[in-house]
């Protein structure tokens, strides 16, 4: 089947990167593929209630349709790197659970998490091995947290990567042709990977997309 085939539904999920400290989203993209790799900083989802935190730091990805990415931009920023599903679930990662906060699969969750965590055995400690990748979305006292829109996946742990494993590029239209030469030249003159995968702006209509996949195939 086409990775296009289906309007509703992509083959792919995207990590975008955004301005961080001293560093602006294009550098952190820049320095993610020279380094080839995307570290896990942070704890997520209901993981964050363990009692080690060590473990549930997660690499986070969003599988809207790639025509649909715009909805990110404001949020994420319009940098980011994309990889096929199959490359992430052979890695360990999976779409996010949500369950909604008062609901009796979170009840049920965090009973789990209770048991784990006041009378630990190696069997009741696997709940934290699934924490990462679980969201309790609703109403709370700070405000509403509902994600669900965003579609995500997360990897536990580090993900280490070759640039012939991605399958694309986020980045605005107007630097395309300057990065891509960016790369040509750390190819040519041997100073790093080189992206020659399709590049994508997040705002561009799934036409344009189609086009760019069929003119610059991914590796």
């Amino acid at each position: 089947m086409s990775p296009f085939a289906w309007h509703d539904y992509s083959d792919f999920v995207v990590h975008f990167t955004k301005d961080a400290f001293d560093r602006t989203a294009y550098d952190n993209i820049i320095s993610i593929c020279y380094s080839r790799c995307l570290r896990a900083m942070n704890p997520f989802g209901v993981g964050k209630a363990a009692p080690q935190t060590y473990g549930q730091q997660t690499v986070c990805f969003s599988e809207i349709p790639l025509h649909e990415l715009a909805r990110l931009v404001n949020r994420r920023g319009p940098y980011g790197i994309g990889f096929t599903k199959d490359f992430i679930t052979s890695h360990g990662g999976c779409p996010v659970w949500y369950a909604p906060k008062d609901g009796p699969q979170a009840s049920s969750i965090k009973r789990l998490m209770e048991i784990a965590n006041f009378q630990p055995t190696e069997d009741r400690e696997q709940i934290w091995a699934l924490t990462p990748f679980i969201d309790f979305p609703g109403h709370y006292p700070a405000g509403p947290y509902k994600f669900e829109w965003e579609r995500e996946w997360r990897l536990k742990g580090d993900l280490l990567f070759n640039e012939k494993d991605v399958a694309f590029l986020t980045i605005p239209e107007q630097f395309h042709s300057a990065v891509r030469h960016f790369f040509e030249q750390a190819i040519a003159f041997g100073t790093g990977p080189g992206y020659m995968c399709p590049y994508v702006d997040p705002t561009w209509s799934w036409e344009r997309i189609q086009a760019a996949f069929a003119t610059t195939p991914s590796h």
